[in-house]
C-alpha cells in the first residue's frame, strides 16, 4: 500500500467532518467507534451511541463551520494521524461567530480508511 500524504488526508478529513457537522450532524456517526472518545467543552464521552448523543443534542439546529488552520503530524507505530484544526463556527441567527479549536486523534481501519480515536472540542474565549 502506498503512503498516504497525512496532509492531503488531514484536509479531506476535515472537509468532510464539518460538511457533515453543518448538515446531517447524525451522519457523524461512522466516524466514530465504541473505543472512541469526545471532550467536548471539559465533558467527556465514550463510544459511537454517547458521542453521537451529545453532538445531536446541542443545542442549536444549524451552524457553519469556517475552517482557518489545519495541523496534522503522523501519530505512532500504528499510523495513526493527529489533526488540530481552528476556525469560526457560526450560529444561525447569531451575529458574531464563534472562535474554537478541535483535535482529532485519527487511527486507519482495516478497510483504509481513518476512524476518529480521539476529538477534543473546545470554544476559544478572548
Amino acid at each position: 500500500m502506498a503512503a498516504l500524504d497525512p496532509d492531503a488526508v488531514a484536509k479531506a478529513f476535515v472537509e468532510h467532518y464539518y460538511s457533515t457537522f453543518d448538515t446531517n450532524r447524525a451522519g457523524l456517526a461512522s466516524l466514530y467507534q465504541d473505543a472512541s472518545m469526545l471532550s467536548f467543552e471539559g465533558q467527556k464521552f465514550q463510544g459511537t451511541q454517547n458521542i453521537t448523543a451529545k453532538l445531536t443534542s446541542l443545542p442549536f439546529q444549524q451552524c457553519q463551520h469556517h475552517i482557518t488552520t489545519v495541523d496534522c503530524q503522523p501519530s505512532g507505530p500504528a499510523g495513526g494521524m493527529l489533526v488540530f484544526v481552528s476556525g469560526n463556527l457560526q450560529l444561525s441567527g447569531e451575529q458574531h461567530t464563534l472562535k474554537f479549536s478541535q483535535m482529532f486523534h485519527l487511527m486507519p481501519t482495516p478497510q483504509g480508511s481513518f476512524y476518529v480515536f480521539n476529538d477534543i472540542f473546545r470554544l476559544n474565549y478572548a
